[in-house]
């Protein structure tokens, strides 16, 4: 077997949360680490029932894990409402859209994908391996990633003239264009904190130390809303509609959001001198293991650099879309929309798919280095079949509930419910991407855990051209708001034929994926999705024609909608599962039971206490 075939390279992709590594010995892994021998099954009976052992396993680790996520997405989205209610979905919105955005995607193409896709699984390793606990490593890698990241942001913040005309349309005039570079300016700074929160929240996790690392972005949230209320108060919600901003009103915004961000990376400091790591300054970088780390980056990077090269495509059409919008008198729809849209999008991938991920793939990565690949591929289509049972009801819902949930969401203050519920429909649109998106996160941990990082590079290549390639001619065939709708339908496409290709070439690798008992599965959940979809449909019609009406500004008849559909899509998708024995959604019915039951009766404060630890 080639040394690559035996590493570990679990970490994340270059476009997800950097919590997804943690320690060989810490809670999460022991609960999900499969056993010392390989398994050998003798029947598909023993392959059903070995697999629902370990989905349960992985269920109960994955809701530990999810505690902190979920809160950390609910103060997200608070944040997301704050922005809303005070730039709306207008022009001046997309120009801080832009500046906020940029240094995110910087960072993650500066180091952030190389440092959790392969140096963070390094350290991982060396904690476990090398006599000091992997301090020396640590140490190397704090110091020499924290050299690029502060190299990085004062160029970045040099350079921001030219980095917006490279993410903006050309269509912005002069005014719009000094707007989006100001909010550059005082933002692009965040590379540098994006980066060392990146760093210690992994070292934290190494250490088996997972709450500090979850809930640090809480306050990054709690003090961009502060910024956005604050600003709210001095310029009221009529600013953005005219825009024009003041010198201050940007400072406000800008220095506000940089300050959260710089906030969420210092307060794991304290947290790590109390987990016994006191950081000290190495340069003796030759001979210490991040040349080979490096050698595995090289892939990585080049995926990094062919998303970002499709998300300037994306960002010049989104804040081109809003250009046509303003000039056409049309309802106001761009960057910011595609963008939230993209958030609901992201919220149960965030919630579900990186909680079950994060506390399966230690375990995986450490199975890889054994060289028991079969067992690779049997957690890693375990976990494919977990996620689908909770993601496919959760899609058909959000199908059909987003333009509600958008109009409940953003529709106050400086954004109206018409630029709301246009979100909303744009969200629905990606929420036929959103099965193919989780399900081929999952495969990609897969390549990363026997650490074949250049097969996500061309993964990400074919979902780039096939996006782009749908997404572009559509886009110049359609006006208002559906043109923000082609860039969302583009990355459905690119989804789905990513995920087909990713899961054949893993399958290959791994020598099988349980592929023929995962398409049932998934074939029989995709059934109970559509079922869940055509009834909600119909009662939608219902209720709109004759209890709410289709007004977006009768904030109870919006509610109503919402509460009543997902009531009904979740209670359908439960009986069509429960008629068709899809036994995942099962387990997951049996799990949420059993804690309630147990938090009831006061047995359930173990689950607050390991993920403190």
């Amino acid at each position: 077997m080639s040394d690559r075939a035996r590493g570990a390279g679990d970490g994340d992709t270059p476009v997800a949360d950097p919590r997804l590594v943690v320690a060989p010995e810490g809670p999460i892994e022991a609960a999900v680490a499969p056993s010392v021998e390989p398994v050998r099954l003798e029947s598909e009976a023993d392959v059903e029932s070995t697999a629902r052992a370990d989905t349960r396993s992985l269920i109960g680790s994955s809701a530990v894990m999810a505690t902190g996520t979920v809160i950390s997405r609910v103060t997200g989205v608070a944040r997301d409402v704050a922005l809303t209610a005070a730039l709306g979905f207008y022009l001046v919105s997309d120009a801080y859209s832009l500046g906020n955005t940029m240094p995110n995607v910087l960072y993650i193409l500066i180091i952030g994908g190389a440092l959790n896709a392969v140096f963070i699984p390094q350290l991982v390793r060396r904690m476990k391996d090398d006599a000091d606990g992997g301090q020396a490593y640590a140490d190397r890698l704090i110091t020499l990633a924290g050299i690029v990241l502060l190299i990085f942001s004062v160029a970045a913040v040099l350079l921001a003239p030219i980095l917006v005309d490279l993410y903006a349309t050309s269509a912005y005039d002069d005014s719009q264009r000094e707007l989006a570079t100001a909010f550059a300016r005082l933002c692009l700074p965040q590379i540098f904190f994006y980066g060392i929160y990146a760093l210690l929240s992994q070292v934290l996790n190494a250490r088996g130390r997972f709450g500090a690392p979850m809930f640090a972005p809480i306050l990054n949230n709690i003090v961009a809303i502060a910024t956005f209320i604050l600003f709210i108060v001095i310029a009221g919600t009529s600013a953005a509609a005219d825009g024009v901003l003041t010198p201050d009103q940007v400072a406000i915004l800008g220095i506000g959001t940089t300050l959260g961000v710089a906030l969420q990376a210092i307060i794991l400091i304290p947290v790590l001198v109390r987990a016994g790591y006191r950081w000290r300054p190495r340069f003796d970088w030759r001979g210490s293991g991040l040349g080979k780390a490096g050698h595995l980056a090289v892939w990585t990077l080049l995926l990094v650099l062919v998303n970002q090269a499709g998300y300037v495509v994306i960002t010049r059409l989104a804040t081109l879309a809003n250009v046509n919008a303003a000039a056409a008198g049309t309802t106001p729809a761009g960057l910011t929309t595609y963008q939230k849209a993209h958030l609901i999008f992201m919220l149960p991938h965030s919630v579900i798919t990186v909680s079950i991920v994060t506390a399966l793939l230690p375990a995986l990565s450490r199975v890889a280095h054994s060289g028991r690949l079969q067992q690779v591929g049997a957690d890693v289509s375990g976990a494919m079949r977990l996620v689908a049972a909770l993601i496919i009801p959760i899609g058909a819902v959000l199908m059909v509930v987003s333009p509600g949930i958008a109009v409940l969401l953003f529709g106050y203050g400086a954004a109206t419910p018409d630029q709301a519920q246009l979100a909303g429909l744009i969200t629905s649109v990606f929420m036929l991407g959103l099965l193919p998106f989780t399900l081929f996160y999952v495969l990609f941990r897969g390549f990363y855990a026997v650490e074949d990082t250049r097969t996500p590079f061309l993964a990400s290549v074919l979902m780039n051209v096939v996006a782009l390639g749908v997404a572009i001619p559509l886009f110049y065939t359609v006006t208002g708001g559906a043109q923000v709708a082609s860039l969302a339908f583009g990355y459905v496409c690119g989804f789905w034929v990513t995920f087909i290709a990713s899961w054949i070439l893993l399958a290959r690798r791994l020598g099988g994926l349980e592929s023929w008992a995962t398409i049932r599965s998934l074939l029989r959940m995709l059934i109970a999705g559509f079922i869940a979809f055509c009834v909600m449909f119909g009662v939608d019609a219902a209720l709109t024609t004759y209890v709410t009406g289709s007004d977006p500004a009768d904030t109870l008849g919006v509610v109503i909608d919402v509460v009543v559909l997902a009531a009904v899509g979740g209670g359908v998708y439960l009986a069509a599962a429960w008629a068709m024995r899809i036994h995942e959604v099962g387990d997951v019915v049996q799990l949420v039971t059993r804690r309630i039951r147990r938090r009831s009766s006061g047995k359930g404060t173990g689950d607050a206490r390991t993920l403190e630890g």
